[in-house]
């Protein structure tokens, strides 16, 4: 007998509120739906998660491709992971404290983790100097006081301080953006900040992390995009009152600011504006004699000029 294929229910599971999204394959849950809390088996062991994402795939294609989500998590499992989450707090203590005896002062604890039942306890640490961020011999120590917990050390970048400190951010909005809504950091650059104008004074720029803020990237694309509409700086252009050398752009107005043969700084719009050299082209090509009527009986207005 033939059996029957079965489609692959692809989730988009949350271990954080504000974290990575990673999917597994729910195809044993026909009836999953978004917020339910499942248990699943990641790299760092069972986890439980938040669903936030149906995606529907084809079995044969997606089979092998995600891990399957293990089971629905039950009331237990809840009540659980919040008892667990409250002694999260006491064991970031004892570990910045013990951290402080050892000497260890390069190594600052950022957070405790506990998985939802308890069996591994997660240390997020961070450290600016890399030769003494060396935590062996914490974990050695923490080893002995959570002996029942599996210890884990896990090193973060100052992105992921910040967003785990949460506060406000560094333009004055209450909350900092990786830690309200940012699920990924994506790679920043100073040209971000170059193609939107943006002064480059680093209290300009650098967020409470230290680092270029993740703002810079919101509409980069959008100036990309319309910078390609307008000509380059230093380009030659014809406007309305005569010719002129661009100095500035201005992506989101589809304008550009022209200096003037006499000096004058003027904004015009990008469809008041032509290049320098299509406009010479299409003049000389306007005082070139007629090539279409050489039998005579010319009457485009060229044959004069023969």
């Amino acid at each position: 007998m033939k059996t029957e294929e079965k489609t692959a229910l692809i989730v988009g599971i949350k271990f954080q509120p504000v974290g990575k999204i990673y999917h597994f394959d729910a195809a044993d849950l026909t009836d999953i739906k978004m917020g339910d809390y499942v248990i699943v088996s990641t790299s760092r062991g069972r986890e439980l998660g938040e669903v936030v994402q149906l995606l529907a795939a084809d079995h044969t294609n997606a089979k092998g491709s995600h891990k399957p989500v293990e089971r629905r998590a039950t009331p237990r499992d809840l009540v659980m992971r919040r008892m667990w989450q409250r002694r999260e707090l006491e064991a970031m203590i004892d570990c910045r404290a013990k951290a402080a005896e050892l000497g260890l002062t390069a190594l600052k604890i950022v957070r405790a983790e506990y998985s939802y039942d308890g069996s591994r306890l997660t240390f997020l640490y961070n450290s600016e100097v890399e030769e003494d961020a060396d935590p062996q011999e914490l974990y050695q120590e923490m080893r002995k006081t959570y002996s029942n917990a599996r210890i884990d050390f896990k090193q973060v970048g100052p992105r992921d301080v910040a967003k785990i400190l949460t506060g406000m951010g560094a333009c004055g909005l209450a909350e900092r953006c990786c830690s309200k809504f940012l699920t990924e950091f994506s790679p920043i650059s100073i040209r971000m900040a170059k193609a939107q104008g943006i002064s480059l004074n680093p209290s300009e720029i650098t967020g409470m992390c230290g680092r270029l803020r993740c703002c810079l990237m919101y509409e980069y694309e959008q100036y990309v995009e319309a910078r390609k509409q307008l000509p380059k700086i230093k380009k030659r252009v014809v406007t309305p009152r005569g010719e002129g050398k661009v100095i500035d752009l201005l992506p989101l107005k589809d304008a550009v600011v022209v200096q003037l043969e006499e000096g004058q700084r003027v904004e015009f719009h990008r469809d008041e504006i032509q290049p320098y050299e299509e406009w010479k082209a299409l003049q000389e090509k306007a005082r070139a004699p007629c090539d279409k009527h050489e039998n005579g009986g010319c009457d485009c207005g060229k044959g004069e000029g023969k």
